[in-house]
């Protein structure tokens, strides 16, 4: 059984353990021939994500290809034998530009500041997953959707399945929804292998749900109970499930589920973190019992499964905390069932 310590104390230990590769990682990736490209390799996961892909096939060539608003992101991924490619996807001539690929990790997209910005949120979402499909219309496609595009289902079952009716809220949502069906048209008629993955929710130690819950509890600020229960899976795992859904693309475009299970009531998740802290927790806000859930068990099956189990993530967010690590200021606002980002 793999122990874990106590704590993460640097973002450097952060970043080494965000980007370790499962067995299944290696053996999906060694599968498939070729370099890897990962398309929006500067936000959230793309970082870690590339390093785990590198540190799974240190003999290929791994390309990051983002606009790098962390002006310090590309020179780390050098250092790390990434090869690093700088410019806008948006921009049709830097997109012609980018070498040919065999194997395609698609993370670009826009979810926070959607409202109020949708025309650039659908063109991100929507418009831009055809003009990489035309691209590169023979590269294996690993393309991150999200749980959103589901609709709210009960608490008292395995949460929605990839067969499940599609019901999502807002526009954020359905431009994810947008997303997918472009894949999902340029897969069928070019026969590009695709697979699409939606993620809820992965967290580590500078963001996520179990950050944005910690804070406010840490912060002695009542906790709102709007979205009672929630899926919760360690970032690591959820970059090593990724990594290897790259054996998984077919044509017509398949899609799994990447998810923590069982979910979690949200006050039992307070208290849980309010106990390791030794503070008490604070609620606000009415109870449902229906929230937006993910059926992880395809994902298990085909991908692994995950290896950090929820008490060890609590300890460690909550140790970041209260030594007062960095985060990146991003609230998933998780919370809102209008689906408003």
């Amino acid at each position: 059984m793999q122990s874990f310590p106590d704590e993460l104390d640097s973002v450097d230990v952060l970043e080494d353990w965000l980007s370790r590769p499962s067995e299944t990682a290696v053996e999906s990736l060694e599968s498939v021939p070729g370099d890897v490209m990962v398309l929006g390799a500067g936000g959230k996961m793309g970082p870690t994500l590339s390093r785990m892909i590198k540190r799974a096939l240190p003999d290929r060539r791994v390309i990051a290809v983002s606009r790098f608003s962390d002006q310090g992101l590309p020179e780390r991924l050098r250092s790390q034998g990434i090869e690093v490619i700088a410019g806008d996807l948006l921009d049709s001539g830097f997109l012609s530009s980018l070498p040919e690929c065999p194997n395609l990790y698609y993370l670009a997209g826009m979810k926070f500041g959607a409202t109020g910005n949708e025309p650039l949120t659908w063109a991100m979402n929507a418009w831009l997953p055809g003009r990489v499909c035309e691209r590169f219309p023979e590269s294996r496609i690993v393309a991150l959707s999200t749980g959103n595009v589901y609709g709210l289902t009960s608490s008292g079952g395995p949460g929605s399945g990839e067969a499940d009716r599609l019901a999502p809220v807002g526009e954020y949502a359905n431009s994810c929804l947008g997303r997918e069906r472009v894949f999902q048209y340029f897969s069928e008629c070019q026969g590009t292998p695709v697979i699409l993955v939606r993620l809820n929710y992965a967290n580590e130690l500078r963001y996520g749900v179990v950050v944005d819950v910690a804070q406010k509890i840490l912060g002695g600020q009542p906790v709102d109970l709007g979205m009672s229960w929630v899926n919760l899976l360690w970032q690591g795992d959820a970059n090593a499930q990724i990594a290897a859904a790259i054996s998984r693309t077919a044509s017509p475009a398949a899609m799994v589920n990447v998810a923590g299970a069982p979910h979690i009531r949200v006050r039992q998740l307070c208290q849980q973190i309010a106990a390791l802290a030794g503070v008490e927790a604070r609620f606000e806000g009415e109870e449902y019992e229906d929230a937006l859930l993910s059926d992880a068990r395809r994902s298990r099956s085909w991908l692994g499964a995950p290896e950090v189990p929820l008490e060890v993530l609590l300890r460690w967010v909550v140790g970041w905390l209260k030594r007062e690590g960095p985060t990146l200021g991003k609230p998933t606002k998780f919370e809102n069932r209008a689906g408003n980002f």
